[in-house]
């Protein structure tokens, strides 16, 4: 027991010593785990552009004088990988912060562990509510619209638009799948026991969803909301279609929208489709003149040339980085942790290159969420066409 615990001490003080170098260092060590294999490694492309990213901005000088070590690993979406993968970033590699690694249960393994040695966890790529807790997770902050927000919007315009509607929900059995029924059910009020006529979840270990699909359709449901993600995407719009089923309304989450999801089930079945955004479609021609659009393409073309534009995971990638390259830049001299997560939590009316017009990135100490309007958008089997005005939670 002697032993043990002098190596435990001996571990904490050589954290300590890492934790202190990370900060003093004149490189910003950056860390991220993302899903470079298995199920949802569609969003490996995120990754790859911010990697590219950072080698641009170091080509330029790097930030207030130094230079970005970007380390992103492959995390498979697995949350037991997730938490060796961060430990061995934060211990190992001495990163100054995690920023935008994926996924709500992958997030969630690790969320205790960077708290607890005061590391950001910054721009978490998920919509679960729990990342806006300020109180108690200061160290943490979601980078993505709330999945409750979400549901809400989607609610909204069923509400408007469809108001005798028989509404199916499919629904990942997780805090993902629970946060988006939650806030759509909150949306629709007294009139969801009414309306809602069927719903069925499904695991991200099972290999197909096709039952769940099948017991849907008898429900004789004319909405749709797929609460879906990577693979069970594809799964959903091709089964969706060879059931031979047309829901006056199908919604899919941004998070399952891109291009890289609908390819696999055939563009076709996916037209009709209605998701949401607060970014620009980079494919849609609306925005061939937008300048925010243009940087984006000059970028692509020179560092990520062979990359599919139609894949809007490498919009994300860029997109986000261009949030923490405002943190970054606003820190000037102080790169301690302390004053990343104080600027993270100081931005006002923030315009980003591909956010859409009329949306900016606004967080203070108590509100955590820098993402709170979004616009609805729907497939014409080529890109996604915005429709409607930009909507609220509220």
């Amino acid at each position: 027991m002697k032993l043990a615990a002098t190596l435990i001490g001996l571990s904490l003080l050589a954290l300590a010593g890492g934790g202190a170098h990370a900060e003093g260092s004149d490189e910003i060590r950056i860390g991220q785990t993302l899903p470079y294999s298995g199920p949802a490694s569609g969003f490996g492309a995120i990754g790859r552009t911010q990697e590219a990213f950072f080698e641009k901005i170091n080509a330029e000088g790097g930030i207030n004088g130094r230079k970005v070590k970007f380390i992103t690993l492959d995390d498979a979406y697995s949350p037991p990988k997730t938490v060796e993968q961060t430990r061995k970033l934060v211990e190992q590699d001495e990163v100054l912060m995690l920023f935008g690694s994926l996924g709500t249960a992958t997030n969630s393994a690790v969320q205790r562990y960077l708290n607890g040695k005061k590391v950001p966890q910054l721009f978490v790529l998920s919509g679960a509510t729990k990342w806006a807790d300020p109180q108690k997770y200061p160290w943490t902050m979601p980078g993505m619209a709330a999945y409750e927000s979400e549901g809400v919007v989607y609610a909204k315009h069923v509400l408007r638009t469809k108001p005798g509607a028989k509404i199916a929900i499919l629904s990942q059995n997780d805090d993902f799948g629970r946060d988006y029924v939650a806030g759509f059910k909150r949306a629709l009020g007294d009139k969801a026991a009414g309306m809602i006529v069927a719903e069925a979840t499904y695991e991200t270990s099972a290999p197909t969803i096709s039952s769940q699909l099948s017991t849907l359709k008898a429900s004789g449901a004319d909405v749709l909301f797929g609460v879906v993600l990577g693979k069970f995407t594809s799964q959903m719009i091709k089964g969706v279609a060879e059931l031979g089923w047309k829901p006056e309304l199908f919604f899919v989450p941004t998070s399952a929208s891109s291009i890289s999801f609908l390819e696999p089930a055939g563009l076709d079945n996916a037209v009709g489709l209605i998701s949401s955004s607060n970014q620009k479609d980079t494919m849609d021609p609306q925005w061939a003149s937008d300048p925010g659009v243009k940087e984006y393409f000059a970028f692509m073309k020179q560092y990520m040339p062979n990359a599919d534009l139609s894949n809007s995971n490498y919009a994300a990638g860029y997109h986000y980085a261009t949030l923490l390259m405002t943190v970054l830049k606003a820190c000037k001299d102080d790169f301690s942790r302390d004053n990343i997560m104080r600027q993270s939590a100081s931005l006002k009316e923030v315009k980003l290159p591909l956010l859409l017009p009329g949306i900016s990135v606004s967080t203070a100490a108590d509100d955590y969420l820098p993402f709170q309007q979004l616009q609805l958008r729907r497939f014409n089997g080529k890109s996604w066409v915005g429709f409607g005005d930009v909507l609220d939670d509220r």
